[in-house]
């Protein structure tokens, strides 16, 4: 996986997750959400992404990573108890969700920047 392609597996993601918090039907759990190294860009990262562990910006997109789906899971939660979380998943607001998710894309790019260099 290149870093492009690293940015919209992150960005299919986020639309499932979208997806199934407008629906919450209660097929995804708090707990699998949680865990970072199961969707694509978690395997990538703990996978043949480790190739970069070297660099500081590897350790970014990791940290960022896990904090993206802790942020996910409270929401995954949240849905689940039938709370509303439209407003956190708003493209573009300043909610947690949010700024974890565009932290995940700025970790990435920056590798694919230092390594393009």
């Amino acid at each position: 996986m290149d870093f492009d392609e690293a940015v919209g597996t992150h960005s299919k993601w986020k639309r499932k997750l979208r997806h199934y918090v407008a629906k919450h039907d209660g097929s995804l759990s708090p707990t699998h959400v949680s865990l970072d190294h199961k969707c694509v860009l978690g395997q990538w990262i703990y996978g043949e992404g480790a190739k970069y562990s070297s660099l500081p910006e590897y350790a970014r997109l990791k940290y960022e990573h896990a904090r993206f789906h802790s942020v996910a899971a409270e929401l995954v939660k949240k849905a689940n108890s039938e709370e509303s979380v439209s407003a956190e998943m708003a493209p573009c607001s300043n909610s947690a969700f949010s700024t974890a998710s565009a932290a995940i894309v700025i970790a990435i790019m920056a590798m694919k920047k230092r390594l393009a260099g």
